[in-house]
C-alpha cells in the first residue's frame, strides 16, 4: 500500500476526540519543567554570587573561571559560559528533542494526536537552521563527560575540611548531584553507540584473539550502558532537578539560611 504524503492528510483539531485520555498532561509538565529550570538557572546566573561555602561550590559555577570581563559595567557571570556546555548537551538531547518539540512546538503533542494548524508543506526535519544544530550533540557529550570530571573533583573536596575528612549533608548532596549526573550521561544514546553500538558485529568473529576481545569488552560495556538508557527519561529529570536543588542547597548555606549538618 503506498504512502499517504503528510501534505494531503486531512487536519484535525487539536482537541479533536482522536484520544479519550489525558494525553495533554505529559506534555504540560514537560513545559513547566523546562521552564522552572530555566527560569531559576537564569536567575542564578543573574544573581553571580551565593555560589561558594567552604569546600562546596554550585554546580551552576564549576569549574569556577573568572574571567573579569565586565559589560557596562557589569560582571560577566562565571556560570554563563559554564552552563552553555552542559545546555547544549541538554538540548540536542534525544529525549529532550522529543519532550521539548512536543511540549513547546506541538510537533506532535503526542502520539495519534495530530499537529494544530496547517500541514507544512517544505517540512526539512532537522536539516535547516537552527535545528542542523541538534547534529553536535555527540561533541556536546565529549564536553559534558568533562564536566562530570570537575563535579567529581568538587565532590571529594566536599568530603575534606580544614585538613581532614569530614561528612557533612552538603557532601553527600553534592555527591548525589554527581551520580544523577552520571546515569543521565552514561546512559545517553551516543554514548551508548560510542562503546557498543559502532560495532557491526557483538559475537561473530573478526580476525582474530584481539578483535574477539575487542568485541566482547564493547558489547559487555554496551549492556552496562543500555541499562542506564533504559531509564534515560528518569535520569534526565531526576538529574536537571538535582542540579537545581545541589545549588539552591549551597546558596542557602552561604546565605546563612540554613545550616550546614555535620554527620561526622
Amino acid at each position: 500500500m503506498a504512502l499517504q504524503s503528510t501534505e494531503n492528510r486531512p487536519r484535525v483539531p487539536l482537541n479533536a476526540a482522536v484520544r479519550s485520555d489525558t494525553w495533554w498532561l505529559k506534555p504540560l509538565l514537560t513545559v513547566i519543567g523546562l521552564t522552572i529550570f530555566v527560569i531559576y538557572a537564569t536567575w542564578r546566573m543573574l544573581e553571580n554570587g551565593l555560589y561558594e561555602y567552604g569546600s562546596y561550590i554550585s554546580p551552576f559555577y564549576s569549574p569556577l573561571i573568572k574571567p573579569g570581563w565586565e559589560i557596562m559595567g557589569w560582571e560577566i557571570s562565571p556560570a554563563m559560559y559554564i552552563l552553555v556546555f552542559p545546555l547544549s548537551f541538554r538540548m540536542t538531547c534525544y529525549y529532550y528533542r522529543q519532550a521539548y518539540y512536543r511540549s513547546f512546538f506541538l510537533d506532535p503533542p503526542a502520539c495519534a494526536v495530530p499537529e494544530p494548524g496547517k500541514p507544512k508543506k517544505n517540512f526539512k526535519g532537522e536539516k535547516a537552521f537552527p535545528f542542523v544544530l541538534q547534529n553536535a550533540h555527540r561533541f556536546a557529550m565529549y564536553a559534558a563527560l568533562v564536566f562530570l570530571l570537575f563535579l567529581g573533583w568538587d565532590a571529594i573536596k566536599a568530603f575534606w575540611w580544614d585538613g581532614q575528612l569530614s561528612v557533612r549533608l552538603g557532601g553527600i548532596v553534592l555527591l548525589a548531584n554527581l551520580l544523577l549526573l552520571c546515569g543521565y550521561t552514561f546512559g545517553c544514546h551516543s554514548f551508548r553507540h560510542l562503546v557498543g553500538g559502532k560495532l557491526d558485529c557483538f559475537t561473530c568473529p573478526m580476525g582474530g584473539d584481539h578483535a574477539n576481545a575487542k568485541v566482547k569488552t564493547g558489547y559487555h560495556a554496551w549492556k552496562i550502558v543500555t541499562m542506564f538508557n533504559e531509564n534515560h527519561m528518569q535520569w534526565a529529570w531526576c538529574s536537571l532537578f538535582g542540579v537545581i536543588l545541589t545549588d539552591l542547597y549551597v546558596r542557602s548555606v552561604a546565605a546563612g539560611i540554613i545550616t550546614d549538618l555535620r554527620l561526622f
